[in-house]
């Protein structure tokens, strides 16, 4: 007797870990999805503020409608992946399905408009150093090196962010577990466009881009921390993901503020 209630009070008390092990299964990537609308919003949502002041101000030239188009989708891609993580979580998985069939159409929009919007931001900006008195000429030049550099960062994403998204679409009948970390860490990608809005972090921008890198990690650690927690191993999406992502990472380190660079640039934004 003593034996089986020692062995009953032993499942008793495993039975509420294996239960909060597996609600933490769901949620950390709901977890995950919504601290990445928040460091949007906390990058975006002060730094539009003050910009849509400087236009009101005469201070800068009104937005070009590509950047409107853009952040709409990109902001409603981040709600969508905040409610295809709800819905998984919760197990209306053909919800979820059907979702994902816009999710897939929303990649090559972002893409396509972060071509478009690129050049135009950096015209806009070179437009008005031409046209501007000789010691306001020589501030503008000053941003459009650091947007030369902005420039090797988006290119990255504009390589990985895609390229990460198919692998996790073409995992989604085979490998749950590829796709759905894989599709986090897609998104993760494009983080830094906020993280380097964010005023109060400190950072290394406009210097180095490694600041962004490091929060984009710390972003993504709470999700991956509890995967080698609780598998006792390195699920294959983030072997995946830094195999890929480091060589970029260096090519962008390297080549950020070098001489080279800023002269091959503003050829590829003023033809």
């Amino acid at each position: 007797m003593t034996w089986a209630k020692s062995l009953a009070a032993t499942e008793t008390i495993r039975a509420p870990v294996i239960s909060l092990a597996r609600v933490i299964d769901r949620w950390i990537f709901v977890f995950t999805a919504a601290s990445f609308i928040l460091l949007a919003l906390l990058g975006f949502i002060p730094d539009s503020i003050s910009k849509i002041a400087a236009v009101n101000a005469g201070e800068r030239a009104p937005f070009p409608p590509i950047l409107h188009v853009h952040a709409v989708l990109m902001g409603s891609f981040l709600l969508l992946l905040l409610a295809q993580t709800t819905l998984a979580a919760t197990g209306r998985l053909q919800y979820h399905r059907r979702l994902g069939l816009l999710g897939a159409a929303f990649v090559p929009a972002i893409v396509v408009t972060g071509f478009l919007l690129v050049p135009a931001m950096y015209q806009q900006v070179w437009s008005a150093a031409q046209n501007a008195p000789p010691e306001a000429r020589e501030k503008l030049e000053q941003v459009l090196l650091i947007k030369d550099d902005i420039m090797l960062g988006q290119l990255r994403q504009a390589v990985l962010f895609p390229l990460f998204m198919v692998i996790a679409l073409m995992a989604r009948k085979t490998d749950s577990g590829l796709h759905k970390r894989m599709m986090i860490l897609a998104i993760a990608m494009i983080l830094p466009a906020a993280i380097d809005r964010i005023s109060w972090l400190p950072t290394t921008f406009p210097a180095s881009p490694l600041g962004a890198d490091l929060y984009t990690l710390l972003a993504v650690m709470p999700m991956f921390i509890w995967d080698l927690a609780r598998n006792r191993s390195i699920p294959k999406a983030y072997v995946i993901w830094l195999t890929i992502n480091v060589p970029f990472a260096l090519a962008v380190h390297s080549l950020w503020g070098s001489p080279w660079w800023h002269s091959v640039a503003p050829r590829l934004v003023m033809s």
